[in-house]
């Protein structure tokens, strides 16, 4: 299944509301899934995003939907990139 690497950063909102209830970052997650990808591994990060998640999703239209559907919320701001695994890369140089 593709890959994608979603950048994610909060608003003024979304910190609120990761402040006020941690564990909204995991229900985001289920939601994600409901959605049709799967969120494979996740970390906090300090600097410029605030989230690195990892990202499978059956194709690029359902990743697609999956970012309208999380930025359509206000909460974060996301960067969605799609991963090549390096001998795909290099296989197709």
């Amino acid at each position: 299944m593709p890959t994608y690497i979603m950048l994610s950063t909060l608003t003024p909102e979304g910190v609120q509301t990761v402040k006020n209830n941690p564990q909204r970052i995991r229900e985001v997650n289920n939601e994600v899934a409901q959605l049709g990808a799967k969120v494979t591994a996740q970390w906090s990060t300090l600097g410029r995003y605030d989230f690195i998640n990892i990202v499978e999703a059956p194709d690029e239209q359902t990743m697609a939907r999956v970012s309208l559907e999380l930025g359509s919320r206000g909460t974060a701001r996301y960067e969605t990139l799609p991963a090549i695994p390096i001998d795909d890369f290099i296989a197709s140089l």
